[in-house]
């Protein structure tokens, strides 16, 4: 009674921990937002932001100053959204409610700016603040400025330049000039005349500019400005300033990416990184084809437009505008070719954090030695900002050339026994068209015991044959599978093995009857009566009376003759 009473009373107490644990809910994370990149923007164009935080969900919201943006949930630590063009300026609180759980909020995290406007050139009286103890004129720069905050390739921008004189006299039949080994002078040639510039007021001159080349991974560029005048007495005067011009996001050139140096835009980027190769055959050897696989993700925060993939490397042509091709013809197809498709590809679109895969069929040429094979990838495409980018990046591939041998009996396998001594004629030969060294080739079986089952092989030339004679006892009968194993170093030193099984046919013991002595044996009879009778009869007589040592006759094949009877001597005395 009573332990019944006890099991029904844990059984009880089991059922409210299970109910309790099922209550128990996890942890969430606190709701938080820690980071907003960029934090300074200009409302002239839409502009992408990245939100760090804490415990986001994909029905995250964000808001800038009480007004819903467009959002896009990454993870769980990571958000984006786009400012729209013409927003507000200003500095504006950011938040992120998740329906139902609650709010965080970031003060201040965005900063809106107007966009620069370019100052009027225009003259404005100054008076000259301090007399010179000289009479000679001295041009100097007051101010610059750019019509743009930072430039970009393929993009005109204006330079405006501010000039004053600080000497004591007038400076006459001034000339600017305007060089730059990055920019190109449009309208002008880059050289304006300035005529006179007296000690009160100042010069305000304007140059249109352009890149010459990408700028890929620059973060500025500098321009030479130089001012020759004369004074009153026709002395001439020269001076030398240089300016430098912050560089955007920009593509066209090799090598890594570069951040530009951070302006008031923010930084907005598209960068295209191979984060993990294949191939569907390995080892690579010489004659192969095989299929290289690449996994592709933009690590910017902007897009990439009509992205076309060369493998081998290969660049814009036509000025770096994407409507006047690719040169792709003069990359490295020494070792590796492209086979079924070129070595062009286009892969679409590909938005900031997003990941494709790409593929491209080549061939291992024939004549390729061993060795590590490095191979450029390019990427051409254009950003969201309009920039003409080529991503450029560097794979390695390993080419191997491996023995190719043959392995089986060198003549046929005899007849095999159970629990006797077989021998097994092994051979391995080279079939390839270079040398090898082998290490040792070992023979075992799991149906008996191998004696003189390894040897060590060394160089086999081309055709070469090197042969081993093991001793097989096999416990078992039937068909019998050989491993055998033959290890080598590969050409990265790396140790390899060959494998191949082969099979033999052991046959059961027999018992061979005994040889036929040329009469059949019968089985014994039995001595009969009249046997035993007449050996009695010839014993008395003195004759041979053994047992016969072959099968006796039957007695009735032996024919019975009465002794014959002699009279008895007489006795008497006489």
């Amino acid at each position: 009674m009573y332990p019944r009473i006890r099991n029904v009373s844990i059984l009880a107490l089991i059922l409210v921990i299970f109910a309790a644990l099922a209550n128990v809910r996890p942890v969430q994370a606190t709701l938080a937002v820690d980071a907003v990149t960029p934090s300074v923007v200009v409302n002239d164009v839409a502009t992408q932001i990245t939100i760090s935080g804490s415990d986001f969900i994909d029905t995250a919201i964000v808001r800038l100053n009480g007004i819903t943006l467009t959002s896009t949930y990454v993870s769980a630590t990571t958000l984006t959204a786009v400012i729209p063009q013409a927003f507000a300026t200003g500095t504006h609180d950011l938040e992120v409610e998740i329906p139902g759980v609650g709010t965080a909020l970031k003060t201040g995290a965005v900063n809106v700016l107007a966009p620069t406007a370019p100052p009027t050139a225009t003259a404005t009286a100054t008076p000259t603040a301090t007399p010179f103890p000289f009479s000679r004129p001295q041009v100097v720069i007051d101010h610059y400025t750019f019509s743009v905050s930072a430039i970009k390739y393929g993009e005109d921008f204006v330079l405006y330049v501010s000039l004053d004189n600080a000497g004591g006299s007038t400076a006459y039949g001034m000339q600017v000039t305007f060089t730059s080994v990055d920019l190109l002078m449009l309208k002008n040639g880059g050289v304006i005349a300035v005529d006179n510039l007296s000690t009160v007021g100042k010069a305000n001159i304007s140059q249109s500019m352009t890149a010459a080349a990408s700028l890929y991974g620059r973060s500025m560029v500098s321009v030479d400005m130089n001012v020759t005048y004369a004074d009153e007495k026709g002395t001439p005067f020269s001076e030398k300033f240089t300016i430098y011009v912050p560089v955007a996001s920009t593509g066209g050139g090799g090598g890594a990416v570069v951040a530009a140096t951070a302006t008031p835009t923010g930084t907005r980027l598209s960068r295209l990184v191979i984060t993990q190769y294949t191939t569907d055959l390995d080892p690579l050897q010489p004659g192969m084809i095989f299929a290289l696989s690449l996994s592709v993700k933009n690590m910017g925060t902007i897009g990439a437009r009509n992205v076309t993939m060369i493998v081998g490397g290969g660049s814009s042509s036509g000025g770096g505008t994407p409507q006047a091709g690719v040169s792709a013809g003069s990359g490295e197809f020494t070792n590796f070719a492209p086979l079924g498709t070129s070595n062009v590809q286009s892969i679409g679109n590909v938005d900031g954090g997003m990941e494709i895969d790409a593929n491209q069929k080549l061939v291992v040429n024939v004549g390729t030695n061993p060795g590590a094979y490095p191979m450029r990838i390019s990427f051409l495409y254009t950003d969201t900002n309009g920039n003409v980018v080529n991503d450029e990046q560097v794979i390695t591939l390993l080419v191997y050339r491996l023995p190719q041998v043959q392995i089986g009996f060198y003549q046929p396998v005899g007849e095999l026994y159970m629990e006797q001594a077989g021998m097994l004629p092994i051979q391995v030969v080279n079939l390839g068209r270079n040398t090898v060294i082998l290490g040792n080739m070992s023979v075992e079986s799991d149906a008996g015991y191998i004696e003189n089952g390894q040897m060590m092989v060394g160089a086999l030339d081309m055709g070469g044959y090197f042969p081993l004679d093991a001793t097989f006892y096999p416990s078992e009968s039937g068909s019998v599978e050989l491993l055998v194993t033959i290890t080598y170093l590969d050409d990265f030193n790396q140790p390899r093995t060959i494998t191949q099984v082969l099979e033999v046919d052991v046959l059961e013991m027999t018992i061979e009857p005994p040889i036929d002595p040329g009469f059949p044996i019968e089985p014994e009879q039995a001595e009969s009566f009249w046997h035993k009778l007449w050996r009695f009869i010839l014993g008395l007589l003195g004759l041979d009376s053994s047992a016969p040592s072959s099968p006796v006759e039957s007695p009735t094949e032996i024919p019975f003759e009465p002794l014959p009877s002699e009279p008895l001597p007489s006795g008497g005395k006489g």
